[in-house]
């Protein structure tokens, strides 16, 4: 199975992200401040596609989702329906496995005020595509939230008009793969009340059902 092309760790596609790494690396040196690589499984049927590195989440850790709030949420679901094992403690090195799924970002480099532009999002496109296209087992692509939701339909080809943005929406798309939307699990939006943890399990139980009926099909 081929390996996803990833960026450089300096990689210069994006200068404003590009000096954003620099003034990190110089306030932080012992942080990983660099272009966040996948975790988990090319094998995987499930591909969790989040925005981007946390400034003092994935950022500083090096493994997606890892180290911030949005973590500790994914991390324990994750455990919960069997996707991962292990103890989640906020570190890369925390001995976490992963159980057919995979984590990635439309956007590799954390972004001044978690806000890339769409600029940045496009630049960052061809990681995501070879990130596809390196998965031959990928069934179910579960997007975290509107723009990661955008940027896997027009890496695949498809309209964004044609596929609303909605939580718990489901969209089967001709490539015969299932994308599924869920609200990011970020503080914000779990502070507010806008996801729940029993709203974002909702979600899991779905993935898993897809991925059950997926599996008696074949």
């Amino acid at each position: 199975m081929p390996k996803p092309h990833a960026p450089a760790r300096d990689c210069d596609k994006c200068p404003r992200l590009a000096d954003y790494r620099h003034a990190n690396r110089t306030a932080q040196p012992d942080w990983h401040n660099a272009p966040v690589e996948s975790a988990g499984p090319l094998s995987a049927r499930l591909l969790i596609a989040g925005l981007a590195p946390g400034l003092r989440g994935a950022n500083r850790t090096g493994r997606p989702f890892t180290g911030d709030f949005a973590g500790d949420l994914l991390y324990a679901t994750l455990i919960k329906y069997g996707f991962a094992q292990g103890v989640y403690a906020r570190a890369a090195d925390d001995g976490v496995s992963f159980e057919d799924c995979r984590i990635t970002n439309v956007v590799r480099c954390v972004p001044p005020q978690n806000k890339p532009t769409g600029a940045e999002i496009n630049a960052c496109r061809p990681f995501l595509e070879s990130e596809i296209g390196a998965m031959a087992n990928l069934c179910v692509i579960l997007a975290l939230g509107g723009i990661a939701h955008q940027a896997v339909l027009r890496t695949l080809g498809h309209k964004v008009s044609a596929h609303k943005f909605a939580h718990r929406a489901r969209h089967d798309l001709s490539s015969g793969l299932t994308l599924i939307d869920s609200y990011h699990c970020s503080r914000l939006n779990t502070n507010t009340g806008r996801l729940t943890e029993a709203m974002f399990h909702q979600v899991f139980d779905d993935i898993r059902g897809r991925l059950d009926a997926a599996g008696a099909a074949s």
